[in-house]
């Protein structure tokens, strides 16, 4: 019994001189002093001896237990020395070499029209407001001047949360909002997101972007609206940009107008614009003998569209960085 004890206790030793890292050595440990592995697994032959040698057979085995666990820990300490020598050498930073830097984001190309937009109407005086998107539907409709009958109204046209909310189908619903709290001469624009209830293709989405722009002040007629498109296009567009207009109906404008820009030899439509009804100036308590006002918007995706020559609405929400990348 005595040949097992020595036995074990060689191969033990022979397996914590062959490891080479805290791994193997683990391995061994547990192969040689486990619970009931190795010169443990001993102990049940403790019955087979005669009652006289099992405490000099049970020391023995307790004897070579306690100097194999110093050997394995003062092993263990000088391997894990080794591999954290290890480590910090290949971790090693040289703070000599020229850093790294973070590659440069990019604007979205919405964002970046946005603030080509936001600077020229800036330019022009007109502050800049925000609105909820999730709109009260008398801003949205009723304030507009709406007849209860249009198409619009239809609740398949627009995604409505109650029935007095819904998302906004324009940005044009800033108007009730400021005229409540403002009095005039004044002029605002806002830029943000719009939702429709629409079949998703390479023209139309349930998400886009407009801006929105309004002022009142005395004696406001067609030819200060058409003025400031025609100065509005040719900062964005370039300086021999022409605007036309042609007769069109918004419920909110009297009168209404499409207006387009000539774009490469062609006439390209660009939005919808008008004199701000007199219901919409009345029903606030503005007086119309006085005071009247312009108001136009358009589509920031059809901004860039046309800048650019993007041909597919869809592209602008669609996270492709091959698409992002070009702007």
């Amino acid at each position: 019994m005595s040949d097992s004890i020595m036995q074990q206790r060689q191969e033990a030793e022979e397996a914590l001189r062959g490891a080479s890292s805290v791994a193997e050595l683990t391995a061994a440990e547990t192969k040689y002093l486990g619970r009931d592995k190795g010169l443990n697994e001993l102990r049940r032959t403790l019955g087979a001896l005669p009652k006289e040698e099992r405490p000099a057979f049970g020391a023995r085995i307790n004897d070579a237990i306690a100097q194999l666990s110093e050997q394995f820990a003062a092993k263990r300490a000088e391997l894990q020395a080794s591999e954290m020598q290890a480590r910090l050498r290949d971790e090693a930073i040289d703070v000599t070499l020229p850093g790294r830097p973070y590659t440069a984001g990019r604007l979205h190309p919405l964002t970046q029209t946005s603030d080509r937009i936001k600077t020229v109407l800036g330019g022009m005086g007109y502050q800049f407001v925000d609105g909820p998107e999730l709109e009260e539907h008398d801003y949205n409709f009723a304030a507009l001047n709406y007849p209860e009958d249009h198409p619009a109204m239809d609740e398949q046209s627009s995604f409505f949360v109650t029935d007095s909310r819904l998302m906004r189908t324009q940005t044009t619903a800033i108007q009730g909002r400021m005229m409540a709290q403002m009095s005039p001469p004044f002029r605002f624009a806002t830029i943000g997101r719009c939702f429709r209830y629409e079949a998703v293709d390479a023209t139309h989405h349930h998400t886009f972007h407009q801006v929105d722009v309004f002022m009142v002040d005395e004696k406001i007629s067609m030819s200060d609206l058409k003025g400031t498109l025609g100065a509005f296009a040719r900062s964005m567009f370039g300086p021999e940009t022409l605007v036309r207009f042609r007769p069109d109906f918004f419920p909110f404008v009297e009168p209404g107008v499409d207006y387009s820009i000539s774009w490469q030899g062609r006439w390209l439509e660009l939005g919808g614009a008008g004199l701000i009804h007199p219901n919409i100036l009345r029903a606030y308590g503005i007086n119309t003998e006085r005071y009247s006002g312009f108001a136009f918007g358009l589509g920031i995706e059809r901004t860039h569209m046309i800048r650019t020559g993007v041909s597919d609405l869809r592209l602008y929400l669609e996270n492709d960085l091959r698409f992002l990348r070009q702007f």
